[in-house]
């Protein structure tokens, strides 16, 4: 991706290493005598060099605590965005040379914030800076209880081409205001690497994570974390389009990763990427346990984990990989993937989406549907039990892109019912029908 840099960390290789720890061992040996000259080193050409730092380390504490140095109560009653915005200032005075250097730590407690951006508030792309770190005591333990007086518009985070190497642990995050969102950010070539380790989202946001801008917001994972709650738009939505400078240059944001994952919501998409992306979903169960409250114009009532409503894309940017993952599909209305992507790949391999196949609904229901063009995309399905039925709609272009299954149980239907519409495109290979 054009534009982006990482900081040089520097560092001694391992021959130099090596070098010092035998010339040591040699001194202890011989009493220090000193009066030999020491062993010759050479410079290889690919040993590290130090950067140049500028500037002077900050002081003040490397961890700082918002109930014991800025004032929180973490009573769930007390408004405590003082606090936390007074605890990012203190982190944001301290970067130097470019590099974060404080962690915000946030002990166990249920916190009141009523401000928006009270959480993490980088505008206007001013600051340029790499490392910042929010530390809980665990899920349910270190509670954020996010309450503005009006949800529109409304984030909790909100970082405008500023921080880069951003990670969230052991915090849960609850929409307290119907509609608020949790984080915006926008890029242009800086805002990227976000890590959640053990993080938590309940309640009714309209955005998790809304990503605006291009170049970049890229290189994300998720860890061992719970998505639950409801979401109007989406967790996860690529390409919000509210400032970006160019359009097409937010097909730049990819590279998101989710391991091991509870992903058990009320309503809504998980990710929705109007753009393009390279996705990674490996382990974990997924389910929507209710339905859309209204009918909305974009969704209808259907919730979806994978909504890939559009193309054509740049090439690279289409790229979904699904693995170890069951999925319950207790709705009709629930739809597994659902991808419009005019190249790339699709796959999924070991997952099972059949724990509902025997309700009444399952063997009319079409949890997995693509729109197929001349240049794909090509989907795969390897060691996989599926219920229902897969739609396939073909555009017009010549014989285009191909599904092939390979080793899958299929609930409800036969091979030759399994699909609907273009069944031309798809082949199987050693699966197994009702």
């Amino acid at each position: 991706m054009a534009g982006r840099t990482s900081p040089s960390t520097g560092g001694a290789t391992r021959r130099s290493v090596l070098a010092g720890s035998a010339a040591a061992l040699t001194a202890a040996l011989t009493g220090c005598d000193d009066s030999s000259p020491p062993p010759a080193t050479r410079q290889s050409s690919d040993d590290a060099k130090v950067p140049p730092v500028t500037g002077h380390k900050p002081k003040g504490k490397d961890v700082i605590d918002v109930v014991a140095d800025c004032g929180a109560k973490g009573d769930g009653r007390t408004d405590d965005s003082r606090a936390f915005a007074r605890a990012y200032a203190y982190a944001a005075g301290r970067v130097w040379d470019h590099i974060g250097r404080t962690v915000i730590e946030v002990p166990a407690g249920t916190y009141l914030i009523r401000s928006p951006n009270a959480l993490l508030n980088a505008q206007g792309g001013k600051l340029k800076a790499n490392g910042l770190r929010f530390r809980g005591a665990g899920k349910r333990m270190t509670q954020l209880l996010f309450a503005p007086r009006q949800a529109e518009n409304t984030y909790l985070c909100r970082n405008e081409d500023s921080w880069a190497n951003v990670m969230f642990e052991q915090i849960g995050f609850a929409a307290v205001t119907p509609g608020a969102s949790f984080f915006y950010s926008y890029s242009t070539g800086q805002a990227q690497d976000y890590r959640f380790t053990e993080c938590e989202w309940t309640g009714e946001w309209t955005y998790g994570l809304a990503l605006d801008g291009s170049n970049t917001n890229s290189e994300m994972r998720w860890d061992a974390c719970r998505v639950g709650g409801a979401y109007r738009k989406a967790f996860l939505y690529s390409g919000l389009s509210q400032k970006s400078l160019s359009r097409p240059q937010q097909d730049q944001f990819l590279n998101y990763w989710f391991n091991d994952m509870k992903v058990e919501y009320a309503w809504g998409n998980f990710l929705e990427f109007p753009y393009g992306g390279s996705i990674t979903c490996r382990g974990g169960s997924y389910i929507v346990t209710g339905r859309r409250p209204d009918d909305s114009g974009d969704y209808g009532h259907t919730s979806t984990f994978f909504r890939f409503p559009r193309g054509p894309h740049h090439d690279s940017v289409q790229r979904f990989h699904a693995e170890d993952i069951r999925f319950e599909v207790r709705d009709p209305d629930t739809v597994v993937i659902d991808c419009a992507w005019d190249s790339g790949t699709v796959h999924f391999n070991d997952c099972d989406d059949t724990a509902q196949a025997f309700k009444s609904f399952a063997q009319d229901s079409s949890p997995h549907r693509y729109r197929i063009g001349a240049q794909g995309p090509l989907v795969r399905y390897d060691s996989c039990q599926l219920s229902g039925q897969h739609a396939y709609e073909a555009e017009s272009g010549g014989p285009g892109g191909r599904a092939r299954y390979d080793m899958c149980r299929l609930r409800n239907h036969s091979q030759q019912d399994f699909i609907k519409g273009a069944g031309d495109r798809v082949s199987f290979v050693d699966c197994l029908g009702s």
